[in-house]
């Protein structure tokens, strides 16, 4: 699971990374994955949008059994 993680991880780090921003897998603990926001994404107002509308999607259509993903 962690391999199918990172995969869809390394889909969407290409457009954080345009906004000088980035994410890191930390953990997967059961069905929530845990993540770190990175550079200007950790410090932007909006980064809760991003990890729920961004991360947290791209990763439950490549990881169905995934239910959350919070940042730490």
């Amino acid at each position: 699971m962690k391999e199918r993680v990172e995969n869809a991880l390394a889909k969407i780090r290409p457009y954080l990374q345009a906004d000088g921003g980035s994410v890191e897998l930390v953990a997967i603990e059961g069905t929530v994955v845990k993540v770190r926001l990175l550079g200007a994404c950790g410090a932007c107002p909006m980064s809760q949008m991003t990890l729920k509308s961004g991360v947290e999607r791209v990763i439950k259509q490549e990881v169905p059994e995934i239910t959350e993903v919070v940042a730490v």
